[in-house]
């Protein structure tokens, strides 16, 4: 007659409760603050760990039960029939549990879109899986009708851009970030020479303290709401702001290294160095054709940028926070002259509000760029000393209101944008106004499910030089 051997059951009801515990984990509510995420991921490690202890016991078990079944002699009575059978039952048990632990340690039952460490929900993907390989990305497709002072622009229909995200999660303490954008649909030649297929971020993290942890690659520069945070599906309008276009330029990333973290709750950082703008490419719309993506980045000069965000435990729905850049761009450009210094400024401060379905945001950015004379002789455009831009903006869910039990999103918007890259000129060079801007957009943002994004706007552009084409569109947006 055989029997079970009492580790077999043991182990059984092991694996069991194993499994049982780590669903418990993952129902549990998310952390408020980076210490507590990094208590529980270096939890979770070591339960992980003991559940690839575990799963590999329980493989030597199958193998162990086989073989103890090969050589159970053939079954004589009812009684050993019965207890064969009882022993196929728990074998199956225990093959249906092995292989629940081993999902578990690769395949995460639902993905959660949550924004970390300063990346959009789909960006973010990396840092929540337990290792290997993460797929996520991006897309968004926008509709513009001219509708007044229409010149010579003429409508448009644009795959502005479809982004894939690949990460790689090493261990617990490294992970690398990728984000490959292909923009207007085709980076062909002749007539199809209209996109561009780009890196903009390829960095890696590691996790060092949850307040001093070290990024290094091609980064995201940390300033303003839109820069680091530019999936559709987190900012209102079809188009971003031009505040956080032009005068922030977008999207603005460079080769470097520094920190990043919170150091105390609420309380969160980043800080790079890393190479410098080349003032060479500065126009009157301002430095952000001076961004150099990583590409043979000229490094004759250096240029450094923080931001400090602080999120109230006691007031929640508030964020308010502020960055800064300075830098030389110079480059020792023999033009210029190889010892002269473009040191280029560039402030801003914000805040978000965010109180049950109302949305408020509001954002101010202030730029000095120095010895702009020489610039605008050689540039042969006028370059702007000073640049600033504003803007406010606020939304409303209307859902709730309409469909108490939906989980769907609606919500109108308005936004109002003032900016002048030309603020003040170097003396001698004339401003024809054209820079000086104010923007007046209203419109809708619909999301049938959180991963897709249905915007409809209307935007009503002047500047001191007179009207603006006034712009209709429709946009699709989505992440995954």
């Amino acid at each position: 007659m055989f029997s079970a051997p009492p580790r077999f059951l043991s182990r059984t009801a092991l694996a069991c409760a194993l499994a049982s515990g780590q669903t418990a984990i993952a129902a549990q509510a998310p952390p408020a603050t980076l210490e507590e995420m990094w208590k529980i991921v270096q939890q979770q490690q070591k339960e992980i760990e003991g559940l690839k202890a575990k799963a590999a016991q329980a493989d030597a078990l199958q193998e162990e039960v086989k073989v103890l079944r090969q050589a159970q002699p053939a079954p004589a009575q009812e009684k050993t029939k019965t207890s064969a059978t009882d022993t196929d039952r728990k074998t199956q048990i225990l093959a249906t549990e092995v292989e629940k632990l081993k999902s578990q340690l690769v395949i995460p039952d639902k993905r959660e879109y949550k924004s970390l460490y300063g990346f959009g929900p789909a960006a973010s993907g990396v840092y929540r899986v337990n290792s290997g390989l993460s797929i996520g990305g991006y897309g968004e497709a926008i509709y513009t009708n001219y509708t007044n002072h229409k010149g010579e622009e003429r409508d448009r229909f644009d795959l502005v851009r479809a982004v894939l995200y690949a990460g790689y999660k090493f261990n617990d303490w490294i992970i690398l970030n990728n984000e490959i954008e292909f923009e207007h649909a085709t980076s062909g030649e002749g007539a199809e020479s209209k996109g561009e297929i780009s890196v903009e971020f390829s960095q890696l993290d590691f996790f060092l303290h949850p307040k001093a942890n070290v990024r290094a690659g091609l980064m995201l520069m940390p300033m303003g709401f839109i820069n680091e945070m530019h999936e559709p599906t987190t900012f209102h309008g079809t188009h971003r702001p031009d505040v956080e276009r032009y005068i922030i330029p977008a999207t603005w990333r460079e080769m470097g290294a520094g920190l990043f973290g919170e150091i105390l709750p609420g309380l969160q950082y980043r800080m790079y160095a890393v190479n410098g703008l080349n003032a060479r490419d500065f126009t009157s719309a301002g430095i952000r054709d001076g961004r150099q993506g990583g590409s043979k980045a000229l490094a004759e000069n250096f240029a450094f940028t923080g931001r400090l965000d602080y999120i109230p435990p006691f007031a929640p729905g508030i964020l308010v926070g502020g960055s800064a850049y300075v830098g030389d761009a110079g480059q020792a450009d023999p033009i210029l002259g190889r010892t002269s210094s473009i040191k280029t400024q560039l402030y801003e401060g914000h805040l978000q509000w965010h109180y049950k379905g109302l949305e408020f945001r509001a954002l101010g950015a202030w730029g000095h760029v120095g010895d702009a004379g020489l610039l605008s002789a050689v540039n042969r455009q006028p370059i702007g000393k000073e640049n600033f831009g504003w803007y406010t903006e606020a939304a409303y869910d209307l859902m709730p209101l309409i469909w108490r039990d939906s989980t769907q999103y609606l919500a109108p918007f308005v936004r109002y944008e003032r900016y002048d890259s030309l603020a003040k000129l170097p003396a001698g060079v004339l401003d024809d106004g054209s820079f000086d801007r104010r923007i007046y957009q209203a419109g809708l943002s619909y999301k049938p499910i959180p991963n897709v994004v249905i915007k409809a706007d209307y935007r009503n552009i002047s500047s001191a030089a007179g009207q603006n084409p006034h712009e209709f569109n429709l946009g699709l947006g989505f992440i995954y």
